[in-house]
């Protein structure tokens, strides 16, 4: 089998992909075309993954580019996307013509070449501040943010493929991913690297809302399984952990596994507007327990203070290298929000 692995650059598809060529699977990993021929995080693999992987530039905005990608591949998992909750409130267009224009781009490909199975990753956003928790899979939906409604969009056009064409669709939800890779516009990179500046001052926004993290291979597991578990085809499928924690309380737990003492500042620049903040966010993950065989290995209180712990390392040892090599993983600044 053929993997096309859509967004494979980023936080999310380059665990994924490392993942899927871990397992035996040939995968073949698409790329924002740039002129520097940058692969993203692909080119921090170990060279013995790198070299299985078949890389192509291109954008899923362009319909024959993506026509030209999916061939030849019976398995897709479409984790392309523009992904920051800040940035989408002054380019909602950018995000409108990526995250539902190219997902309607990749639905279109997949019913032409008869594809096994679409993995459409959608995101917890979608829900809105929690109605009740846990959230499972038919908690309402609820855009507060341009970047939820173009995902709720996406989501909802993978859902009339599936029940028009009969195309094999899975749609899953993760839960605030984390990890190594992840840029320092997130939250967890975001009070990592302050901690670790000499500085003891963070620059952070509002510390009250809670989230449900979902560690980065976990979620790539989850995305694997979603790909081959039989009978899920038109489901919608949580990935998180069933623990919830505030960002406040994150902090206390970044600053004692880094052995630091700090004082938090808020700074407006990271307040989303007061109607776009989701206050809660908790994930039931019984569907995917049940329809998929998985369960994250970093759940619980104490699995989530490992996976910070593997998060922490990883940014404490990070190399001036992997910094050049994208930068703008190390710079980003939200223009308003803790989060995405």
């Amino acid at each position: 089998m053929t993997y096309l692995v859509t967004g494979s650059e980023g936080f999310i598809g380059s665990h994924l992909v490392e993942h899927l060529v871990r397992s035996g699977i040939s995968v073949r990993a698409t790329v924002l075309y740039n002129s520097f021929g940058h692969t993203g995080w692909l080119a921090d693999l170990p060279p013995e993954i790198a070299t299985e992987i078949d890389i192509v530039f291109g954008d899923v905005r362009d319909r024959n580019w993506v026509n030209s990608a999916v061939k030849g591949c019976d398995t897709i998992i479409h984790a392309a996307a523009l992904i920051s909750v800040p940035y989408s409130y002054s380019a909602a267009e950018s995000f409108l013509d990526t995250n539902a224009g190219g997902t309607l781009n990749i639905l279109s490909a997949a019913r032409d070449e008869d594809v096994r199975r679409l993995v459409q990753i959608s995101s917890s956003e979608v829900y809105g501040t929690a109605q009740y928790v846990p959230i499972d899979e038919n908690h309402p939906l609820g855009a507060q943010s341009p970047y939820a409604a173009t995902k709720i969009a996406a989501d909802q056009m993978a859902k009339s493929f599936h029940h028009t064409y009969d195309l094999p669709v899975t749609l899953v939800r993760p839960f605030n991913t984390y990890g190594p890779r992840q840029s320092t516009r997130a939250i967890i990179p975001s009070i990592i690297t302050q901690c670790l500046r000499e500085s003891a001052n963070l620059n952070l926004g509002v510390l009250h809302p809670t989230r449900d993290f979902t560690y980065a291979p976990d979620l790539a597991v989850g995305l694997a399984a979603a790909a081959t578990a039989p009978g899920i085809d038109g489901e919608v499928i949580n990935f998180g952990t069933g623990f919830e924690i505030s960002i406040r309380d994150i902090v206390e737990m970044i600053a004692e596994i880094l052995e630091v003492d700090v004082e938090v500042k808020r700074d407006e620049v990271r307040v989303r507007p007061a109607n776009s903040e989701v206050e809660r966010l908790f994930a039931d993950i019984k569907k995917a327990e049940k329809m998929l065989g998985w369960q994250p290995k970093f759940a619980g209180k104490s699995g989530f203070q490992a996976g910070l712990k593997e998060t922490c390392n990883w940014f404490r040892n990070i190399s001036s290298d992997q910094k050049s090599m994208y930068p703008e993983a190390f710079n980003a600044i939200p223009l308003n929000g803790n989060y995405k």
